[in-house]
C-alpha cells in the first residue's frame, strides 16, 4: 500500500497491468520502459520483446504491478513518455476478463469448445452474447446462461443485419468478436469497425479447395495433411494477419467423415489458442503479420 497525492491521498491497492507497445527500434528502449515503470513504483512481473530487422520495428509486452498511480494517471504519463519514441501502445488492466461476443452459423464444434474452456476457467473471457444467422445453438447458449441473438442474414437484409449485430457488440462493450465457424462474409464496413478485435477460423485447404464440402474435395485429392488457420478479420477475405496454425497428418484410410472430424478438432484447438493469446494481450499486429509473446 502507498499513499498517492494525485488521488487526494486515497490509499491505492497495487494493481496488475499489461503494457504492449511498438515503435521504431533504437538503443535503450527496454531501459527506458523499465526506468519509467520503476520511477512510478512499478514492479515488472513478466517481460518479452522482439526486434523485427526487416521493418526496423521494436515490440514489447510487459506485465507489471503498480500501486502509486491510478490507471488514468498512468495512461496520461505513458502518453507523454511514448511521444519521445513514436510509440503505439496500449495499457490493459491485467485482472479483467475480456468481454467477448461469438458469431456462429450451423457448425458448433468451435463454439462448444470455447464455451467449455471459458466455463472451465481456461480462457480469460467474459462471453457476453452469441450471435447467429441460424437458431441451431440457442439451447447450447441457454445451458451456459449466455444471451443468444438470432439475426437472419440474406443479401437483401445484410446491411440491416450487420447494423443489428454491431448494436449488440457495442451494447455488450465487446473487446473481442470471435467468428466460430460463422459462414457469412462480413462487409468491408464491418471489417473496419472490428479491425484488430475480430478473429476468424477456417480450414487450411484454402485457396486450393474453395466453396462447399472442402473435406470431400480433400478426400478426393488424397490429402495427407489437414490443418486450420486462425487470423484477424480484414476486408481481404481470409487474408488477415495470422495468429495461429496447426496441422494433423492423415492417410489413405481416412474416410470423409474421419477427415471432417479431425479437421473440426484441429480448428477448435487452433481457435482456442488464438483467442487465449489475444485475450491475454500477447498478440501484436506487425503489418500483415503478428508478433506473439507466448
Amino acid at each position: 500500500m502507498r499513499q498517492c497525492g494525485a488521488c487526494d491521498n486515497l490509499t491505492l491497492m497495487s494493481e496488475a497491468y499489461i503494457l504492449t507497445l511498438s515503435c521504431p527500434d533504437r538503443p535503450g528502449i527496454v531501459h527506458a520502459v523499465s526506468g519509467f515503470l520503476l520511477e512510478r513504483g512499478g514492479n515488472i512481473e513478466e517481460a518479452a520483446q522482439y526486434n523485427d530487422h526487416d521493418t526496423g520495428l521494436f515490440f514489447m509486452r510487459v506485465r507489471f504491478a503498480c500501486g502509486q498511480l491510478t490507471q488514468d494517471d498512468l495512461r496520461l504519463q505513458l502518453k507523454l513518455f511514448a511521444e519521445g519514441f513514436q510509440m503505439q501502445w496500449k495499457l490493459h488492466a491485467g485482472a479483467h476478463p475480456m468481454k467477448t461476443v461469438i458469431f456462429v452459423s450451423k457448425e458448433g464444434h468451435c463454439l462448444n469448445d470455447l464455451l467449455f474452456r471459458w466455463k472451465s476457467g481456461l480462457l480469460p473471457l467474459d462471453i457476453r452474447a452469441i450471435i447467429s444467422n441460424h437458431r441451431d445453438f440457442y439451447q447450447l447458449a441457454a445451458s451456459y446462461n449466455v444471451p443468444f441473438h438470432h439475426i437472419a442474414m440474406t443479401a437483401a437484409t445484410k446491411a440491416q443485419g450487420e447494423a443489428r449485430q454491431f448494436e449488440v457488440i457495442e451494447a455488450e462493450g465487446a473487446e473481442l468478436v470471435v467468428l466460430a465457424r460463422y459462414m457469412q462474409i462480413l462487409s468491408d464496413d464491418m471489417c473496419r469497425k472490428l479491425s484488430g478485435r475480430a478473429i476468424n477460423i477456417h480450414h487450411s485447404f484454402l485457396p486450393s479447395f474453395k466453396g462447399a464440402k472442402p473435406y470431400y474435395q480433400a478426400h478426393d485429392r488424397g490429402v495427407k495433411l489437414i490443418g486450420a488457420t486462425a487470423h484477424y478479420v480484414t476486408a481481404d477475405l481470409d487474408e488477415g494477419p495470422i495468429i495461429e496454425q496447426d496441422v494433423a497428418r492423415v492417410d489413405h484410410g481416412y474416410t470423409v467423415e474421419d477427415l471432417t472430424a479431425q479437421g473440426r478438432d484441429t480448428e477448435s484447438m487452433v481457435l482456442a489458442r488464438a483467442v487465449k493469446w489475444h485475450s491475454e494481450h500477447r498478440v501484436l499486429i506487425n503489418g500483415h503479420k503478428t508478433v506473439i509473446f507466448r
